[in-house]
């Protein structure tokens, strides 16, 4: 499902136009993305939880040359399935 499907199946579940679906969309996303780069998590009860975790400058390797190469430190996001989201899937 991309973006576009998503919106058409929240705007049809909930009776909403479209337009609104979008608008609720981009502002999950836009709310989700302020809070972690604020350094907080998001947290949906039986969903599951976003959060950020550093990770170490590292030594790689390019797989082209076989060469050394330094590899930065960076945040990356890192989402847990909450329990019923999880036993859903599986």
């Amino acid at each position: 499902m991309n973006k576009s499907e998503l919106i058409d199946a929240m705007a049809a579940d909930a009776g909403i136009s479209k337009a609104a679906a979008k608008a609720a969309l981009e502002s999950l996303t836009d709310n989700v993305t302020k809070s972690l780069k604020k350094g907080g998590k998001v947290a949906l009860v039986g969903w599951g939880t976003w959060s950020i975790s550093k990770r170490k400058a590292r030594t790689g390797r390019n797989p082209q040359t076989g060469a050394e190469i330094q590899i930065k430190a960076k945040n990356v996001v890192r989402f847990k399935a909450g329990s019923k989201f999880d036993a859903a899937v599986n």
